[in-house]
Parts: C-alpha cells; structure tokens; sequence
C-alpha cells in the first residue's frame, strides 16, 4: 500500500506541473501577440493543444490511475485513463494510457494464458489516496504474495455492478471484460454491428470504442471528428461525462432531432405519422415532388414578359426545352437552375434577334455578333424575365419545401398523406422531419454562387488594401550608414499583397465537433450509433451521408425495437449500403441486471417467442420482483411504493405510461410531469422509450399492461437492484 501511495504522490505532483504549463498556455493563446506568422502559429498551437491537455486532466482528475501489471521479467507498468511522462525527454510513460497496446494484458490476460504477466493490481483512490489493492495472481509458480489477494478477481468488478447509481453512467474503463476489450479495439474500417440484451454493456463498449479510436487514430479522427446518435437528450446526457473522463472532449454527440444544422426539433409526432415519415417511399414522394416545382407554361397561354422592344414571349416549347437540358445535367434542384435560366435567356434573347434584325425583304439578320451580345446582357439583366423563371423554376429552402409538401403531402397513398399533413407554422418541427429535410436539401442542393462572389469580393477589397500598405511602406530603397550604401529589406521584398491578406484572415478556431455541426454536408471519420435499431430507412439515409467511408460501428438490440418507423434487422439496416459486408457481434453477459429480475423480463419475450434466450446474468441479488395492485388509487398507491423503495443512495425510476404521468406526479415530491428528466434527482418519471439506455438501483413499473412486448422489456430491465410493479388494470398473461 505504502508502494502505491508513494507513486500517487509522485503521479499527481507531475500532474501539478503539467496544468500549470497547460493553464500557461492558455494564458498566452488569450494574449494578444500580434499578426506575425510565428504568432498566429504559436497561437493555434497553444489553443489546439495546451487547452485539450488542461481539459484532459481537469476531466480525469478523480481516479487517474487505476491498475498495475508486473510482467514476469520483474518490470512493471502502471495503467491510468491517459497516459503521463515522468518529464518531456522521458521515453516510459510515469501512466500508461489504458489504449496503449502494453495495456492490453491488463483486460485479457488469465490463469490459463498470463500474457506474460506475473500479477495484475486493481488500484482504488480517493482524490490522492490509495484506499483499495485488488491483486489477481497469473503466475501460479511465484510464491510471493502481496497480502492484497482476490482470490475470485471478482472483487472491484462485482463492487462496480453494486454501487449506487448517480445520474450519469460512469466509465468501465477499471473492469472491461475480454468480449468487451475485442469489440473496444476492433479495426476502424468498416461497419461493426454490435449487439446485445439489456445490462450487456454495449453502450459503454461503444463509448470506449470511440476514446479507443481517437487514440488509435488521432491525426484522422481529430480532423473529421466522430459522432455518436443517441435516441434522446436524456440519454445523452446521462453518458455525457464518459469520453471527458476518458480524456476525449473532441467528440459531437447529437439526437436525430439535432442532425439538421440550424433546426432543432421539438415537436412531437403520431406513432403513424413518424412511421410512415420515415419510410423509404418518402424518399421517392419527395423526389417527384421537387421536379413538379419545375414547371411550364400551359399551353397556349404563354408568360408575357414586358421589354423595351417589345414583348418577349416564354411559351411551352421554349420553357419544355430549357427544362429539358436543366434536368438532363443531373445537377440538385437549386444547381440546375442557371442551366434553365442560361436557356430561357438564350432563346429570349434569339426571340428578340429575329424582331429587330429581320430584313424585311426576306434577307439575312443584319446585327452582328457585338449586337446579339449586348440583346442578350440586356434580357439577363431584366427583372421581369427572371420574375418569370423563378415562377417556373423557383429556388427553395429544405424548410421551405418541405413546409409546403406537408401542408399538401402528394405521391402517397391517401391514408399515409393523411397521417402526415400539417398546415404550414402549425407547430414545431419533429425528430422524424430531420431526415426529411436532409432529403430535401440533397434533392435542392445550395446555390453558393451569390455567397462565394461576396467571399471573393471581401477577399479583393482586403488584397487592394494590404497592396496600399505595402506602397506607404515602401519610399528610399536605400539608406546611408558610415559612409557606405546599403540595402535594408523591407515588408515588400518579403511578402506580397495577397500573401499579407491571407495573414490577416480571422482563423476558425473552432473544433472539428463544432464545425461538424453546422455543416450538414460534413463527412465523420467515425459514426457510433446507440439504439440503432430504432433508426428509420429515411433515418439511415441522413446517416450514410454523413459516412461516406462508411466507418460506423452500431450499436442495439432488435428484441428491444419498439419504434414503429424501426428498421430492426441489421440486414435490412445495411444491404443497401454495404451489402452483407458488415461484422456481427454479440454481446452475452448481462452486468447490469439480476438473474431475479432478468428471469421475469424473459417470460414476458417468451409468450411472443418461445425460443427467446436472454443474456446470462453475472449475479443474483435475492431480491424478488413482486407485483402489488392499487385499487382505485393508483396514484397513492405509487406515491407508497416510491417511500418503501426510495434508497438513501442511489436513483429510482418510476416507468410509467405518459397518458398517467400527470396523476401519477401529484403527490410525488419534486417529480413534474412533462418536464425533461434530471436524471441525478433521486426519483425520476419516465416511460418506456425515455428510459431506453438508462439504468437505475431501483424501478416501479407501472401498469404493464398498457405496454408493447418490447417497451415492457426494456422497462423491466432497467434496474442493478429491485424491481416493483403497480396495477390498477389486469397484469398481462406472462406477469401474473
């Protein structure tokens, strides 16, 4: 013990000096240094790199080192969530990173293949202070003994599963299993599915798999960042803290309802409006849709166009053809515009030709070339022409198009266009809209050209005057100094106009993440998916976009699918991407749940199928789950089960259908119904969906029978310690 402590001592002073250089740099990147390059460049790498390192160290701060291995050559390491030199020159790390391939041993080394290992130490702190040695003893042959001996090597796992909950999930970095550390540390090409049951641990596994790759990875990742899709805001930021305690803040973590830049969506769908919104025959409706905003004139009613020398007329055959060649260049909506317009503006322009250079005897056009040119300036510069081609051929907005298409849903059968019609500003945008408007944005494309003419026009304005600089700078070429010529450089022979601009140019210090995030064209390095199942075909679309190295790693189970947009078979999730090129895990250990518990979650999946095996509990609590009926007081009868079941630590969720939350948060203290979930309160209100993800100490389920297959398992296996149900309404077969 007296050991360790004296390395915490020495780990932690390092640590000291380390956020005093780190809080430095910061203090210099904040100073103003000027607008030299070797500023600016300094600058950037304080911010980039002294600013993450403080970050870093101020997130991990509670548990920095966690384990030691002694290698059977007498050497040891010591295995920590990053890794620490002991100073700059140093080539064996003070901490090993939990990443490192040397750390490896650590998670998969036994009795039966020691991996070279002599003893494998679990270290437990408090702040700086050593509180708890686990040691597990591989090499058999070795008769020293530490008097820290487990003899199971259960120990720290097992006090893991039992402690009470807090609100937020906690890293498994101290306990990752062997199936776990596999999945951790699988290649990052390619698409990896993983699943698992309830308390399985794949969320963490995920979690770990990205820290893992970014370290794996980091000049890739670091640039094009990774995301992780969550099925709701609770569940995000009930793992939020996971990859800061792991060292990586580098990571954009978003629902689907986030993952359209500039639209956050809170509005709420219909089970059969989110279902058929997301189905893949959207993707067609919306498809025809656009092409019918590219319309012609009837015919025999042609637009009049007014013009100086009379009026031009835009008839059908004219419109026709110009949509013709628009349509033919394979371009987005928005981008095959100008085509349509060049055209129009072309055959306006021949129109006008042949009026006012025909010969009235029958003979050539008498205007020339410089003619016909300076006609054609003057039809694309005529307000009321381009009126006309916006009527014909408007630009729109995802939102904007969209908006309308729902207001009159067309190209679907008339029940499903009925499901989805809302009248344009009734209510907010929904979750299942995002994907829709990613749909239409890739069918409209952004015409920048406006945007990108102003960038080059700001870009010029900046040459000229960094050019009128460098004139005033300029002046005698040569100075008198003892007599004697010489020649002085000045800031003209060493830099031109342009180069002297671009200095001057404001640098985007925002991270990859943040970046990320305001660009819907962005493409990840990584995409991790949680609940993956849940994800509608319109969903995956959006998805793939934003992954066209298509390196994503999914992660669900398709018994627990409750959404009725869900796609739920990883086969039909990918063939359209990658074929059957995909790896399948699984994960079978359940961490998190009671065998009590898990055993009457599995009758409730067998009654629908028989041949149903859940995941292999690791332990048993001895608590049974019971079942207790409220009579006409439902309310009440929760509000005494929640006091019995209420721990002095730890978290309780009352799962609960949302038509009863209002009565059933009447008499429960600081539980509001409707109010976004504090997951750290002790008592908490969800229903089934929201709780996807989650775990607490304890659960009351409440009227069961009100619930799907699947949303009934996920609610009954949410708790590490006991589980309670109220009724007022008959228990479905498989509960009584």
């Amino acid at each position: 013990m007296q050991q360790e402590q004296e390395f915490i001592g020495r780990l932690y002073d390092r640590v000291d000096v380390l956020r005093g250089v780190a809080a430095q740099g910061v203090e210099r990147a904040l100073t103003p240094v000027g607008n030299g390059l070797q500023a600016r460049l300094e600058r950037d790498v304080l911010v980039a790199e002294r600013s993450g390192l403080l970050a870093a160290l101020n997130a991990v701060d509670g548990s920095l080192c966690f384990g030691r291995i002694d290698l059977s050559d007498g050497t040891a390491h010591h295995i920590g969530r990053i890794g620490i030199r002991e100073d700059d020159t140093d080539r064996t790390p003070l901490l090993i990173d939990w990443r490192a391939p040397v750390a490896r041993p650590f998670y998969l080394a036994t009795g039966h293949t020691p991996m070279g290992l002599r003893r494998r130490r679990h270290i437990t702190t408090e702040g700086r202070t050593v509180t708890e040695l686990h040691d597990e003893v591989l090499d058999l042959s070795d008769a020293g003994r530490s008097g820290f001996e487990d003899p199971s090597g259960d120990a720290v796992l097992l006090a893991a599963l039992n402690s009470a909950r807090t609100g937020r999930m906690g890293d498994i970095v101290r306990t990752i299993q062997a199936e776990q550390d596999r999945i951790i540390r699988a290649p990052h090409r390619g698409v990896l599915v993983v699943e698992g049951g309830p308390g399985t641990g794949k969320t963490a596994v995920a979690l770990h798999r990205a820290a893992f790759l970014l370290y794996e990875h980091r000049e890739l990742l670091a640039k094009r960042a990774v995301l992780i899709v969550g099925p709701n805001p609770a569940f995000l930021r009930y793992i939020g803290e996971v990859l800061p305690a792991l060292g990586e803040t580098g990571v954009m973590l978003a629902t689907q309802a986030e993952l359209f830049p500039g639209v956050n969506a809170r509005g709420t769908d219909t089970p059969r409006a989110a279902a058929v919104k997301g189905a893949e025959p959207m993707a067609e409706a919306l498809a025809l849709a656009v092409r019918d905003r590219q319309q012609l004139p009837e015919p025999g009613a042609p637009l009049v166009i007014p013009h100086d020398d009379g009026d031009l007329i835009l008839d059908w055959e004219i419109a026709y053809e110009a949509r013709d060649a628009a349509r033919e260049a394979r371009l987005p909506h928005n981008l095959a515009r100008p085509v349509f317009a060049f055209r129009i503006i072309d055959a306006l322009t021949a129109q006008l030709t042949e009026r006012i250079g025909a010969d009235p005897y029958g003979g050539p056009n008498f205007l020339g070339p410089d003619d016909i040119a300076q006609l054609g300036k003057g039809v694309a510069a005529s307000e009321e022409v381009h009126a006309a081609i916006g009527e014909l051929w408007p630009v729109l907005t995802p939102e904007g198009f969209l908006a309308d298409y729902l207001a009159e849903p067309v190209y679907l059968p008339d029940e499903d266009a009925e499901a989805i019609r809302r009248a344009p500003g009734d209510g907010e945008w929904t979750p299942a809209d995002v994907p829709l408007l990613d749909e239409a944005a890739e069918l409209l494309g952004a015409d920048d050209s406006a945007e990108r003419a102003a960038a080059e026009a700001e870009r010029q304005e900046r040459i000229a005057y960094a050019q009128g600089v460098l004139e005033l700078s300029r002046g005698s070429e040569t100075y008198e100094f003892e007599d004697e010529e010489s020649e002085v450089l000045a800031a003209h022979d060493i830099v031109d106009a342009e180069r002297m601009a671009e200095r001057h140019e404001e640098a985007d210090h925002r991270s990859a993440a943040e970046r990320a995030a305001a660009d819907r064209t962005w493409a990840f390095g990584h995409i991790i998916v949680d609940e993956a199942q849940e994800l509608s075909p319109m969903a995956w679309r959006l998805l793939m976009r934003r992954s066209p190295t298509r390196s994503l790693t999914l992660v669900g189970d398709p018994a627990q699918t409750s959404e009725e947009a869900g796609v739920g078979s990883w086969d039909r999730i990918l063939e359209p991407y990658v074929g059957d090129r995909f790896e399948h895990v699984r994960l079978g250990v359940n961490y998190r749940t009671p065998a009590e518990i898990m055993e009457l979650a599995a009758r409730v999946v067998r009654a629908e199928d028989p041949s149903f095996e859940p995941p292999g509990s690791v332990r048993s609590t001895g608590e049974t789950p019971w079942t207790r009926e409220s009579g006409a007081d439902l309310a009440g009868a929760v509000a005494r089960a929640v006091g019995e079941l209420t721990p002095e630590e730890g978290r309780l969720a009352v799962i609960a259908p949302r038509a009863l939350h209002e009565e059933i948060a009447a008499p429960l203290d600081g539980v509001t119904a409707g109010a976004e979930p504090d997951l750290t309160h002790p008592v908490v209100l969800l229903d089934p969906r929201q709780a996807k993800g989650l775990e607490f100490d304890h659960v009351l389920v409440v009227e069961p029978g009100r619930y799907g297959t699947s949303d009934l398992y996920v609610a009954l296996t949410r708790a590490t310690q006991r589980l309670g149900i109220v009724h007022r309404e008959p228990l479905p077969a498989s509960l009584r």
